[in-house]
């Protein structure tokens, strides 16, 4: 099937846009490539090579100092406060011995922080979610600076985290390098059922311990949050990008084949290591087509909103440029393939059993939606990761997808899509532009024009929806939560409340220079929207009562308010001290000041 025009066109616009930005990219990784031949710690001194190996067992010094095998660096972000993380203890264990088994060594080169966005919701926390990226990419820098290392393991899941070692990693680019990933957790608590007590909870109708005991039921075990959040997107792109051995981002943790694939990830890492027609920098498989990939991928899953940023600022990394108008035109030609929770009812292990990726990616291929020509860690060609891996008699092999998905609620042919576009829609305004994620919306509620209700923060619109405030039709506007106001976090707290007003018949929408992330539900949602209210953005000019208008068909964003009466209006002023002090914000100053803008991935290292 020949590529879609539309995918051709962006590809191109890409390409042409970020000519002199690639070309200084792919210089930079070339030379420090080129910088000597051999091994890696063949190019250090006496001195920093026995620094490198000083705690190494003898047998690994032995093969270090021959200088003949390659030498892999781990790094890892693993902790126990994350589901999706504990597992990743075990496997520099694995990696070690696979890595031995080949006459090979490897090292655990650094950790990197990782951060629970479960966990900070709501909380002052949540306000360092978003930076944690980029301190994970410089982290992912530090632990690869000693420059010993001839490839390297990528080993995280979850939202901020992937993101950040993929930037930099890319910083390395010159590295032959694969990511890892841990699993998801089996299945709990149905999704329908705990949106459903999550709106009890909101309404008052029952206590805490009724809604610690579900969503205990709902997070209750080593592996991924199974909802089709960040961290699961994370592990689609990683797979659609070619990062990850085919089929092995949705294999729950502590079974055989979780460890055949860490096992298999840690050989075929060898194999692209060796100098010769097999090696596989990392920064020449991210390259344009990549990234288109990486975007038809996102919107044919309803993945998360969050990699509008993110996808920005890895593109940025291995210096491409894209933009939110990419990310609509894209979505206009793909169809949305897949229904996962908040897009449905069905987890990520349903998904899987479905069909999985390789069915997902087959479908876009033959349906001209995906790059094939591109270098992935198995080779040339996407089609490679048309498989899905098993244990044949103890031995990894892989096979082909189902011809047919196994459950058609959950995962559908090209053919027969459950909409016709991806769903995720930049809406543009007197308001400024913004992200509508369509596809977790039902058509009916797309359109919401009614009165506003402004707020500086989400714990005031939570009072104001307990006392009873929002019974009627409304567009609650959150201001002051972009980067530079308090580092744009994620307001999921605001959805079972304003579900609880959809379903009582009103119209409600939400606007917001903050972040809705993966778990962007029902509620029609316009969120990133920059200039942001603390920049000058229109929403610091948004008073109760103006009535704004949020249209996902016309993609549009407005508050219709004559010009002359807008004209007169001062701009509120942001509070003071909120985001400046307290749970460590005080140390993220610097990243709020150099922030670049949403539609910019947010980034500070490059401003």
């Amino acid at each position: 099937m020949p590529l879609h025009p539309t995918v051709i066109r962006v590809t191109e616009r890409i390409r042409e846009r970020s000519h002199v930005s690639r070309l200084a990219y792919l210089a930079r990784i070339r030379q420090a490539g080129e910088a000597g031949g051999g091994a890696a710690r063949a190019r250090v001194s006496c001195t920093n090579l026995a620094h490198a190996m000083a705690a190494t067992p003898a047998n690994d010094k032995l093969v270090m100092r021959e200088q003949r095998a390659p030498h892999l660096g781990i790094v890892s972000a693993y902790n126990d406060m994350l589901s999706a993380h504990q597992p990743l203890e075990q496997f520099p264990a694995f990696i070690k011995r696979a890595a031995r088994e080949r006459g090979a060594t490897a090292q655990f080169a650094g950790g990197v922080p990782a951060m629970c966005d479960g966990v900070t919701q709501g909380q002052p926390g949540m306000e360092l979610s978003l930076w944690s990226r980029d301190v994970i990419a410089q982290s992912t820098a530090i632990a690869l600076s000693h420059a010993v290392f001839d490839g390297a393991l990528m080993l995280g899941v979850c939202d901020k985290i992937v993101p950040g070692l993929l930037i930099g990693a890319l910083a390395f680019g010159h590295l032959p390098t694969i990511f890892v990933p841990a699993g998801p957790m089996t299945s709990g608590l149905a999704n329908d059922e705990k949106g459903r007590i999550r709106q009890r909870y909101a309404q008052g109708l029952i206590g805490r311990e009724e809604l610690l005991a579900a969503e205990m039921q709902s997070y209750h075990g080593a592996g991924t949050c199974t909802f089709y959040g960040t961290a699961n997107s994370n592990q689609m792109l990683m797979e659609v990008m070619g990062l990850h051995l085919p089929g092995s981002a949705f294999i729950t943790p502590g079974t055989p084949l979780r460890e055949a694939l860490t096992t298999a990830a840690t050989r075929r890492l060898l194999d692209i290591c060796v100098p010769g027609p097999s090696h596989t920098p990392i920064g020449e498989i991210v390259d344009e087509c990549a990234i288109v990939n990486a975007i038809v991928g996102l919107l044919a899953t309803g993945g998360s909103t969050n990699h509008t940023l993110h996808l920005v600022a890895i593109a940025s990394a291995a210096g491409i440029v894209i933009d939110w108008t990419d990310f609509d035109e894209l979505s206009s030609a793909t169809p949305l393939l897949t229904r996962m929770y908040p897009n449905g009812q069905a987890d990520v292990n349903h998904f899987h059993a479905a069909g999985g990726m390789g069915l997902l990616i087959r479908e876009l291929l033959d349906a001209g939606l995906l790059h094939d020509d591109v270098r992935t860690v198995m080779g040339h060609g996407l089609r490679a990761h048309v498989a899905e891996p098993w244990l044949d008699e103890g031995c990894l092999a892989w096979r082909a997808p189902p011809a047919v998905p196994g459950d058609r609620s959950v995962l559908r042919g090209a053919a027969e899509p459950f909409q016709v576009d991806g769903g995720l829609r930049l809406l543009t305004g007197n308001l400024g532009r913004a992200i509508f994620k369509a596809s977790a919306v039902k058509p009916e509620h797309r359109v919401v024009s009614a009165p506003a209700r402004v707020f500086d923060s989400q714990s005031h619109m939570l009072a104001a929806f307990k006392a009873g405030e929002l019974d009627r039709d409304v567009v609650v506007v959150v201001r002051f939560q972009g980067p530079r106001a308090n580092g744009m976090p994620e307001l999921h707290q605001l959805t079972p409340s304003l579900a609880v007003l959809q379903d009582k018949g009103l119209r409600v929408a939400l606007v917001t220079d903050g972040r809705m992330s993966g778990a962007s539900g029902k509620v029609p949602a316009a969120i990133h929207v920059w200039p942001e209210a603390l920049d000058g953005g229109a929403l610091a000019f948004v008073r109760d009562g103006d009535v704004v208008r949020v249209d996902a068909g016309a993609g549009t964003l407005d508050v219709l308010v004559d010009a002359a009466s807008w004209a007169l209006r001062e701009r509120a002023a942001a509070p003071t001290g909120v985001a400046d002090t307290g749970g460590g914000r005080e140390l993220f100053a610097a990243h709020r000041r150099g922030s670049l803008c949403a539609e910019q991935g947010a980034i500070t290292w490059a401003a």
